[in-house]
């Protein structure tokens, strides 16, 4: 009995000690930063950006103007055709070049979004999108802000506003970009599109999806889209050591389901011993459990950490687990790797002693990528479990299909490249985004969807977007120009370089 034990606790021993040399290992060789930035790229003449002071004035006068305008956007029949039609006049009096270039075709959609074409010098070469939108989400001065949120006002070097964050540096910064390249001659070899759709924040069907249709009518196919989405997080992650910029290459999907339950109403001095809002309560806090703990093993590999989370991070085959679990604790982390449920409207009643006949909750989901809308919904049902409550499909879609993040991957190095090239420090990475874009509309013209800005967050700058205080810094607007100044260029090149080294395996 004895010498079985030992044998017993010897093997569990061995075993262990494997386990961590193997881990060990695997942690000392993670280098995923290495591969193509190692490599070498297609020699191109790319045009240095320098902004004097005559010009800074000007980008951040137009910029400023732009978040004055209050193109919002409140349900799917109603938006401020007025303020879209004056955005309409800023950008042609703001970009004339771009709008009287002979490279550059523009075409109003759908009356008030915008479609670029611009002419590439060899039409052999895959085009890709550039997405924008230029809608916002309502906001009050009264919630809170402290300036005016369509002010444009300056306060500490930063100029606050709707539409600051989401998403009008990213759209005023591409046209800027290509403004200053054509002033200065430039002509693309990769032709591309810009696309400014005017109701993404309520859900894109008319701008982004008539956008669509105009490429679809032309037989358009893309290389990739470049969206809004994520961003450069510095100090969010705990335990990364520097500013990480994550690119999205998916994004969740949504659904919205209405829970009800009838029973005969009553005096409420006649209580029954199970009511329908106490029934109801009972299974929506059974549903909050329901989740998904996926690891995001090429976003977490692709990241920088210290010792003891470089150990964690570099074997998620033996950690992931433990580590979903640990992420699920914070709001902000755990919708990465969970389909979240959020209760967001309760009725039940109509006066305070009646026993309600009717009591019902809507549940907003974002569908991590890695389940379907049905598979949620097939979950809810067995989760819920009881025929005395109705499940109704409000509205709902799936998650977008993963994009390519790997070392072959196009648009997906290029943008890559191109972080690295403004921002060296950096660590890039692929992400899941938690939101919703236009870009979904464009799935059947590409197979690569990227989400991402180099819009720079630091801790408690998420919760403006959507927000109060929403607001960018006047040199990260200057970045995001120089961003996309370079991105356009370096999509020139013609084919990517083949990699350094396959550096450890994913």
């Amino acid at each position: 009995m004895f010498k079985c034990l030992k044998i017993i606790i010897s093997s569990f021993l061995i075993a262990v000690l494997l386990l961590f040399t193997i881990a060990s290992i695997r942690t000392l060789s993670l280098d995923v930063n290495v591969g193509l930035q190692l490599a070498r790229w297609e020699k191109t003449n790319n045009i240095s950006l320098v902004i004097d002071h005559h010009q800074r004035e000007e980008l951040l006068a137009n910029f400023k103007e732009a978040i004055r305008i209050p193109t919002v956007s409140f349900s799917e029949k109603e938006s401020n055709t007025t303020a879209l039609r004056e955005f309409d006049r800023l950008l042609r009096k703001a970009f004339p070049t771009v709008f009287s270039s002979s490279l550059v075709r523009h075409e109003l959609v759908a009356n008030y979004s915008h479609l670029f074409s611009v002419q590439g010098s060899q039409p052999d070469l895959v085009p890709y999108l550039l997405l924008a939108h230029i809608d916002v989400v309502p906001a009050s001065e009264s919630d809170g802000w402290e300036a005016p949120p369509f002010s444009a006002k300056e306060i500490d070097g930063f100029i606050y506003g709707r539409g600051t964050i989401d998403d009008k540096s990213p759209l005023m910064g591409i046209l800027q970009a290509l403004e200053y390249l054509l002033i200065k001659g430039y002509a693309p070899r990769r032709g591309f599109y810009i696309g400014l759709g005017h109701d993404e924040e309520v859900s894109g069907y008319k701008g982004a999806m008539n956008i669509v249709r105009v490429l679809k009518q032309r037989s358009v196919q893309l290389s990739f889209v470049l969206d809004e989405g994520l961003a450069v997080l510095d100090g969010v992650i705990s335990g990364l050591e520097g500013p990480a910029a994550l690119i999205g290459i998916s994004e969740k999907g949504s659904a919205t389901v209405k829970l009800s339950v009838s029973m005969l109403p009553g005096h409420s001095s006649m209580p029954p011993s199970e009511s329908k809002l106490h029934f109801l309560q009972i299974e929506m806090m059974n549903f909050q459990f329901f989740g998904l703990y996926p690891s995001l093993w090429l976003l977490l590999l692709c990241l920088q950490f210290g010792l003891p989370m470089k150990f964690i991070m570099s074997n998620l085959w033996l950690f992931a687990p433990l580590l979903g679990r640990v992420l699920e604790r914070k709001p902000d982390t755990n919708a990465f790797v969970r389909t979240t449920t959020a209760v967001t409207m309760f009725n039940a009643g109509v006066k305070v002693n009646i026993i309600p006949a009717l009591a019902e909750a809507y549940v907003n989901l974002r569908i991590h990528s890695a389940q379907s809308l049905q598979e949620v919904l097939d979950l809810i049902q067995s989760t819920v479990g009881d025929q005395r409550v109705k499940i109704e499909l409000v509205n709902g879609f799936d998650p977008l299909p993963v994009s390519s993040a790997d070392e072959k991957s196009f648009g997906f190095q290029i943008i890559k490249k191109t972080v690295l090239d403004i921002f060296p420090t950096v660590t890039v990475a692929p992400g899941i985004c938690i939101g919703n874009t236009d870009s979904r509309h464009f799935k059947d013209l590409t197979n690569d969807i990227y989400r991402f800005a180099p819009v720079w967050f630091k801790p408690g700058d998420a919760q403006r977007f959507h927000g109060i205080n929403e607001r960018i810094s006047k040199k990260n607007y200057e970045e995001l120009i120089e961003f996309y100044f370079s991105l356009i260029q370096n999509c020139d090149i013609q084919k990517l370089p083949e990699p350094h080294s396959s550096v450890h395996e994913l």
